[in-house]
């Protein structure tokens, strides 16, 4: 059974052994990415800010005809997402609220973020933003932004020289 731990207060900073044998180079990177600066004067103002950032994790692949994106948005409702595209950019903006939690009741563990976000991705040349589909289903935001044809590879038929008459 795995140890109870009780909610860190926000005046507790948050430490971890460091291993180099054992650390994960991506993980060190999402660390890092979500590494808030202002997270530290969390004692100067009151203690009244004690939501962590919520930055869902994107996979963005190119296929022959489109670009797919796929963010993880658990908890993310519908009314609270929004997607727009402005020149050559797409933004996906939201929040993840909160839920409602009794005076009485006791964390042992607190690691679910919660908050707004945007992700703001820049389009290649040759995406169709005019064209642009969204769909969330099982807390999972996919986008299809389809390729203009004339960018789209074609076949070229390959003639030999060996026929002679």
């Amino acid at each position: 059974m795995a140890n109870l731990i009780r909610k860190r207060d926000a005046d507790q900073p948050i430490t971890r052994a460091w291993d180099p044998l054992r650390a994960d180079p991506f993980q060190m990177v999402r660390d890092l990415m979500r590494w808030d600066p202002f997270r530290e004067l969390e004692g100067f103002n009151g203690g009244g800010f004690r939501e962590r950032a919520f930055i869902p994790d994107v996979e963005l692949k190119e296929t022959a005809d489109a670009y797919l994106f796929k963010a993880d948005l658990p908890g993310v409702q519908e009314k609270d997402l929004e997607i727009s595209v402005i020149g050559n950019r797409i933004q996906i903006t939201g929040k993840r609220e909160e839920e409602e939690s009794q005076d009485d009741s006791r964390y042992y563990a607190y690691e679910r973020s919660y908050g707004t976000f945007t992700r703001s991705f820049t389009l290649p040349e040759g995406a169709n933003a005019d064209q642009v589909t969204a769909q969330l289903k099982d807390g999972v935001l996919q986008l299809k932004v389809p390729k203009h044809p004339d960018v789209q590879p074609r076949r070229i038929e390959v003639k030999s020289e060996g026929a002679q008459k």
